[in-house]
């Protein structure tokens, strides 16, 4: 140990007389070299990574691969998770709505309230499980994978096959989806061109059930929770009552149950019509201006691409808010809002998902 101690001195100083004693101009020269081999490794980089389509977010995407594929493929098996968690949290709620809520409001509520409780009630039930059901069976829709007629405005840097207009990749289904608007781990499925309206109607339905059950449940929460803010049944809270006011009666189980599943209901129902109401409002927003979840992020970027050249965007396929709405639901006549919005309805969406008419004649096409 103690002789190399005394050798890195030595070799050190070695080094220092050698750096003194060698030319400024070999210095100079080495350095020069050592740039040009810099350059020439970056330039060999590029003539194998770079071509005229990269760009940052090329970058960003490949750096966030192995991150998206994680994201895909955890989707991808939890979705069956995720559909029995929705079908568990419903049927409890149904049931202690049954079993608890029901009896209560027909022993005391009149007779008017009664009918509008039990006729509201099942039917916004049948409206949520119908559409739901629906929402995860129906296919959303698939460009051919065979050479066909059918236009289109590019090919799929996945699939290798022609991409109709508003048709994007899923990443986590591994397939093109027609008039996609986001995969869904709620419904395990995707949201596309066939299953659009079960996604927004379970959404509408399900928001508007919730609410229905957290303001039918408030006097009983209220009651539920003052019952239960304070224990009776704490040894401390029972010796401390004694010496100022008689203690509360303990409740029976049946009535502990009461209780807890009550406040569980008010609060599951309030929390999902708060989460859930603010997603199916952003949806009615976007089915107003005629686009999806996806083409909204490319929309924007489209407007502000052409903002810049002092032009103004307008989307193709926006016919009209109330328009909109008509294609949407496939309403054709007036009589179409009672049977296929109001009343549960299998009826198909317009047109096939391949050919869209445009709203607006425009000498230049977007990027949708």
């Amino acid at each position: 140990m103690g002789h190399w101690r005394r050798l890195f001195p030595t070799i050190m100083r070695l080094l220092l007389r050698w750096l003194r004693l060698c030319p400024r101009w070999a210095r100079g020269h080495r350095s020069a070299q050592l740039q040009e081999l810099w350059s020439y490794s970056r330039l060999l980089l590029k003539s194998l990574c770079f071509n005229s389509l990269c760009s940052s977010d090329v970058v960003l995407d490949s750096v966030f691969e192995p991150v998206y594929w994680l994201v895909d493929h955890f989707t991808r098996w939890f979705g069956v998770l995720f559909v029995s968690l929705v079908i568990l949290l419903t049927s409890s709620v149904v049931l202690i709505v049954y079993y608890y809520v029901l009896p209560m409001i027909i022993s005391s509520y009149p007779t008017p309230w009664i009918a509008w409780h039990l006729c509201y009630g099942h039917w916004n039930l049948v409206m949520v499980v119908f559409h739901y059901y629906k929402a995860t069976r129906t296919d959303p829709g698939h460009p051919p994978l065979i050479k066909n007629d059918t236009p289109s405005v590019s090919i799929c840097k996945k699939c290798i096959i022609p991409k109709p207009p508003r048709t994007h990749h899923c990443s986590i289904c591994n397939r093109c989806v027609l008039k996609m608007d986001h995969h869904c781990p709620w419904l395990n499925n995707c949201v596309g061109h066939f299953n659009h309206r079960y996604f927004f109607s379970f959404c509408l339905f399900m928001t508007m059930g919730c609410i229905y059950c957290s303001v039918s449940c408030w006097n009983m929460f209220v009651g539920a929770y003052s019952a239960i803010e304070v224990s009776p049944c704490d040894p401390s809270v029972i010796l401390l009552k004694s010496y100022y006011q008689t203690p509360e009666p303990s409740f029976s189980f049946h009535e502990r149950m009461f209780h807890k599943c009550i406040i569980y209901v008010w609060v599951l129902t309030s929390s999902v019509a708060v989460a859930l109401g603010g997603l199916t409002l952003w949806h009615a927003a976007l089915i107003t201006h005629g686009e999806t979840s996806v083409e909204r992020h490319i929309n924007r970027k489209e407007s502000r691409r052409l903002k810049d050249r002092g032009k103004i965007f307008q989307n193709p396929y926006n016919y009209g808010r109330m328009q909109n709405w008509k294609l949407f639901f496939g309403v054709e006549k007036c009589s179409h809002w009672l049977t296929r919005f109001l009343l549960p309805s299998a009826h198909t969406p317009y047109g096939d998902g391949l050919v869209w008419e445009w709203s607006v004649n425009r000498s230049y096409p977007t990027a949708i």
